[in-house]
């Protein structure tokens, strides 16, 4: 099993698109995949696959209302542990089990975290519980600095940083270079994944990019990652092929 963090300093950069993604396309190679949402207070991973988010949930384990098995969904290949929704099921949770959640959850050959963004308490534990870490950045100077922040820790806590994810990419003038991005982070960027407008579309029908439209530079970068993080050899489709993919899946 191993069990891969996926977080970045600042909201806004994409992390959860790429949880709920990365996940299924690890999946599409034959990974036993589980995705957890460790963001407690802003909980919405389960937007991104078409997961019911009512009881029980993440929050009804950490409340110790429900067992994790109980809260454990199916979706497009993986399984899921959402976090609810409503702002009243944060009353009685207890981020403190957090910890003790995500060790017992090993029976997997992938374990996809969620963490919140910034450096607080469930940050810290989704870390520390972490073999491997990815950085969600965008390019610009504050979520880099804030993903600096975050690579260092990560170090204090032993979690190897396998390097950093560059989403929302334009190309466009003022944004940060990939060399720049590596220098700052003293680490590789992975991946560089393109603004893509179905990105949107995709939340919006409960289904992940690399299903709802595979065809596109957003979701083959996505896919490539996921080959490249498992040792899989990466095809990419041909243009035009995942559009007839994504019509016949939904006549099914």
């Amino acid at each position: 099993m191993v069990s891969l963090v996926i977080c970045s300093g600042k909201g806004g950069t994409g992390k959860t698109t790429l949880s709920a993604n990365l996940a299924v396309a690890m999946a599409q190679y034959g990974r036993d995949v589980l995705v957890v949402d460790a963001d407690i207070e802003m909980a919405n991973l389960c937007f991104h696959l078409g997961v019911d988010g009512s009881s029980p949930t993440l929050h009804d384990v950490l409340a110790g209302k429900a067992d994790v098995t109980e809260a454990l969904r199916e979706a497009h290949g993986v399984k899921v542990l959402p976090g609810a929704i409503s702002l009243t099921a944060l009353k009685h949770t207890d981020p403190e089990r957090l910890e003790e959640v995500l060790r017992v959850l090993d029976a997997h050959d992938v374990i996809v975290i969620d963490a919140p963004a910034g450096l607080g308490r469930p940050v810290l534990t989704a870390l520390s519980v972490s073999e491997a870490a990815l950085l969600v950045v965008n390019p610009e100077i504050p979520s880099i600095s804030d993903a600096l922040k975050t690579r260092v820790v990560a170090g204090k806590l032993g979690t190897s940083v396998l390097g950093a994810v560059l989403t929302r990419w334009r190309g466009a003038p003022e944004e940060i270079p990939v060399r720049d991005v590596e220098t700052v982070l003293e680490t590789k960027v992975l991946a560089t994944i393109p603004e893509d407008a179905n990105v949107r579309a995709a939340c919006s029908f409960g289904v992940p990019l690399v299903l709802y439209k595979p065809d596109s530079p957003a979701a083959q970068a996505v896919k490539k990652l996921a080959a490249d993080l498992l040792g899989e050899e990466y095809r990419p489709l041909k243009i035009g092929l995942g559009r007839r993919l994504k019509n016949l899946l939904f006549r099914l």
